[in-house]
């Protein structure tokens, strides 16, 4: 029992921080409303958002930028023992980039349906297919828990509590 309030306890923290960096990407107008942190033996190496419109880069999505940072902060390509904390369903390149980087383990809040609800592109949508894909493989790709989920859903709605 201590070992599952441990990891709930481990998911709130670090899912809380992917949230919190989303609302930031949207405050300071860096880009959509998307946040990540990666973390290794316990400890974030990564927290980051979507840099989309300040970079004027559209592969600059939160994920993209988290794995780019832990990977000069660890000084290697492959983050194999970190996992990823992200506000939002990763896209197909966020998917990609998980499977190239190595990260095994993904753990996200809100579901890709909510994008496209709040009128973001249906193509993000389809990242329910990538994530099937690379399942297979080996790879975890899990929603957080439900109060956790509703936070990040709220980024969406522009809501904060």
């Amino acid at each position: 029992m201590t070992f599952f309030l441990s990891v709930l306890d481990t998911e709130y923290k670090f899912m809380t921080q992917a949230i919190e960096e989303a609302y930031k990407a949207v405050e300071c107008g860096d880009g959509s409303s998307f946040g990540a942190v990666i973390v290794h033996n316990a400890q974030p190496i990564a927290i980051c958002h979507n840099m989309v419109k300040r970079d004027s880069d559209p592969t600059a999505h939160a994920e993209v930028t988290a794995i780019r940072e832990a990977c000069k902060n660890l000084n290697q390509t492959n983050l194999s023992e970190c996992v990823l904390y992200t506000s939002c369903e990763p896209c197909p390149l966020c998917c990609a980039a998980i499977r190239l980087s190595g990260i095994k383990r993904t753990v996200y809040g809100a579901k890709a349906e909510i994008l496209v609800a709040a009128g973001f592109d249906k193509f993000v949508a389809d990242a329910s297919l990538g994530i099937e894909a690379y399942q297979k493989d080996g790879f975890v790709f899990k929603q957080a828990e439900p109060d956790l989920v509703l936070l990040a859903n709220q980024v969406f709605e522009k809501k904060k509590e």
